[in-house]
């Protein structure tokens, strides 16, 4: 095979990928992260087998597509440590990644899931560590109640995750009340109209193995 066919070749198989990502983006992004892949192929115009040569098995195809949200949490992350009113900061993180969520049925589900690579858990485990200094230094200025946790900030994830499964379609600007709902609750002197205490926030350990069993059962 001589130079230029082979490089018309490859040139072939780059569009193929770039029009199976744009495809796979959109089909998440509407349906979540178990879109048949069949339903992929047929919206990039590609056979399923030229879709399989570009990705073996979905998981590939969703560290692909989730990449670029994984990135936008550690920057929304690290962007708020930065904010200078810690309040302000928590609060608007806890929008932002909330507001990615009601953008993109595929971000709700990769948000709160666990995936066996690295390609995802790497800024995962970055922009939570983004996300703990953001509290703790919210908790510090007296802003946050003193008892909010990580672990809280998953919670409401996943809480946002079911009601925007409930509401997307028939009332999708639902969730901005109940983050601003759970906000009102998270103010330190909120807090300290309850009474009793909070139970004990479920541990790191807990919740990644709720997130590994939510990939599962999907």
């Amino acid at each position: 095979m001589d130079a230029c066919k082979r490089r018309g070749l490859r040139k072939d198989a780059e569009i193929n990928r770039e029009r199976i990502v744009a495809a796979a983006r959109v089909a998440f992004r509407e349906g979540g992260l178990d879109v048949p892949l069949e339903e992929i192929a047929r919206r990039a115009e590609v056979n399923i087998a030229t879709l399989y040569r570009r990705f073996p098995d979905r998981e590939a195809l969703i560290e692909a597509i989730l990449a670029d949200r994984m990135a936008e949490f550690v920057e929304a992350a690290e962007a708020a440590e930065r904010v200078d009113d810690p309040w302000e900061a928590f609060a608007g993180l806890v929008e932002h990644i909330c507001g990615m969520q009601a953008a993109d049925q595929g971000v709700t589900e990769g948000f709160t899931s666990c995936f066996p690579g690295e390609a995802l858990e790497a800024p995962r485990a970055r922009a939570l560590a983004a996300v703990d200094r953001v509290i703790e230094r919210a908790r510090h200025a007296g802003a946050l109640r003193a008892d909010f946790t990580g672990q809280d900030l998953m919670l409401i994830m996943m809480a946002n995750a079911g009601v925007l499964g409930s509401t997307r379609c028939a009332a999708p600007e639902a969730w901005r009340r109940l983050i601003g709902l759970i906000l009102d609750a998270c103010r330190a002197g909120r807090a300290d109209r309850i009474a009793p205490p909070l139970p004990p926030a479920p541990s790191a350990e807990d919740m990644r193995n709720a997130m590994l069993t939510a990939r599962l059962h999907r």
